[in-house]
């Protein structure tokens, strides 16, 4: 075995797991079990790279796409022993999987390739550490889709200010933009659940926006608390407003998932919806490419930042391929495979929506003037969550609050207070409070 694929062949620690002692360890011909967060629209996409790769080297692909509890069915393959050798899903995964060992550190110097993807890239695939435990895969970050046709027809401007975005929002709920006389259209739509910590997945954007944030980077690996800070309130206060206030929000936002909140503005009931730009194809199909655009998000009080995060490929521990794995990884960095994520049939959703390949040029690839406008808006206003050890509980318990406060029955202060002490335990438990 190579001294790079000696470095992937880590074993299982942590969670009282363990390389399975019936996996035969060092095996060439072993196939590579790779699994995906993904629905059909963008399995179709992977299974065409997987073939191609297969092509290429002989090295089998056994794929599975899984969505509806994937962490859940990780989780049992670890305690299990027998993990998958790939693993491509959010940088969300990147805590958990390093805490309980089921992945290991990652030589970037040792993988071919690795010098052609960027640096910021690659900060998705680090820990809290300065090390990394995945290889970046995909990057991308949140925009706006606005229903054109509506906006026109009620003589509206683009939106560019929160102002501007809430005096859009009412008019969708309030004047008929769909013109079919009934009172059943909704300015803002929100997957908004608390499942998987959703609920601040999306309101992260408005949070930022307004000059608030969940913890504040003191540098060093420290962090405190910034949920209830002035700004943070307002902020929350802000959003609050669109459920309770102005009730420009889909009325079931607060337990909607995003595989739910989709139908909702392709089928003509919600016309703002803050996503990301996999979601072009299928609404190209389903709504029409002409009936909305795509604008980097209005900015609030504190500017226009939006979440930008991606996917990674988590090599799992454990694997008796471990040179297979390193082949595979090297191969999805190519543009020939980046190309092949990008580049998708009617219908079919991307898998990779920004190249982390820096000779992959989105506009030569797509020649489409909205990918270029995400790219623009993942390099100016972009930013990840916060590289804390885990943010998952952090994640979680903001959601849970936030949701609780969006139901407009709880008081904004009273909660975000609260939620403050919760997460400073998080802070000690991890050990990075300042």
């Amino acid at each position: 075995m190579t001294a790079a694929a000696t470095a992937f062949a880590a074993v299982l620690t942590g969670c009282g797991t363990s390389t399975s002692p019936s996996a035969p360890q060092g095996d060439p011909n072993a196939p590579l079990e790779v699994w995906t967060r993904s629905q059909e629209s963008a399995a179709k996409v992977y299974t065409r790279i997987f073939d191609e790769f297969t092509k290429k080297t002989g090295q089998k692909v056994e794929y599975k796409a899984v969505f509806n509890d994937f962490d859940k069915q990780i989780q049992q393959r670890a305690a299990n022993k027998d993990l998958p050798d790939l693993v491509i899903t959010d940088t969300g995964s990147l805590g958990v999987f390093t805490q309980q060992g089921l992945v290991g550190e990652v030589d970037r110097n040792s993988i071919t390739g690795s010098a052609d993807v960027s640096e910021r890239a690659w900060g998705n695939a680090k820990t809290a550490d300065g090390k990394f435990h995945a290889v970046p895969w995909s990057t991308q970050a949140n925009v706006t889709l606005v229903r054109k046709d509506w906006r026109e027809k009620l003589g509206k401007p683009v939106p560019t200010t929160h102002e501007e975005l809430l005096d859009l929002a009412k008019a969708f709920t309030t004047q008929d933009p769909d013109g079919n006389g009934q009172a059943d259209t909704y300015g803002i739509l929100a997957p908004a659940t608390t499942d998987r910590g959703y609920t601040l997945w999306w309101a992260s954007n408005f949070l930022w926006q307004g000059g608030g944030d969940v913890l504040k980077d003191n540098g060093g690996g420290k962090f405190a608390v910034a949920i209830d800070s002035p700004e943070s309130q307002k902020s929350v206060e802000w959003i609050r407003g669109l459920f309770c206030d102005s009730k420009v929000m889909n009325p079931n936002a607060l337990t909607l998932t995003t595989n739910d909140a989709h139908p909702l503005f392709e089928t003509g009931k919600v016309g703002i919806y803050t996503t990301g730009p996999y979601m072009f194809n299928r609404f190209d199909k389903n709504l029409g490419k002409d009936k909305y655009e795509v604008i980097p998000s209005p900015k609030g009080p504190g500017g226009d930042t939006v979440l930008g995060e991606g996917e990674d490929m988590y090599i799992m521990a454990g694997s008796p391929n471990p040179a297979g794995q390193k082949k595979l990884v090297e191969f999805m960095l190519t543009p020939e495979a980046q190309q092949m994520g990008m580049k998708v049939q009617s219908g079919e959703t991307p898998v990779v929506r920004l190249p982390v390949n820096k000779n992959v040029d989105v506009k030569t690839v797509l020649n489409d003037p909205r990918w270029d406008t995400t790219k623009q808006v993942y390099e100016s206003a972009g930013r990840p969550f916060p590289a804390v050890p885990n943010f998952q509980p952090f994640r979680q318990k903001t959601s849970e609050s936030l949701n609780k406060i969006f139901t407009c029955t709880t008081d904004t202060k009273a909660e975000l207070t609260k939620l403050a002490g919760e997460l400073n335990k998080e802070l000690s438990t991890q050990g990075i409070k300042q």
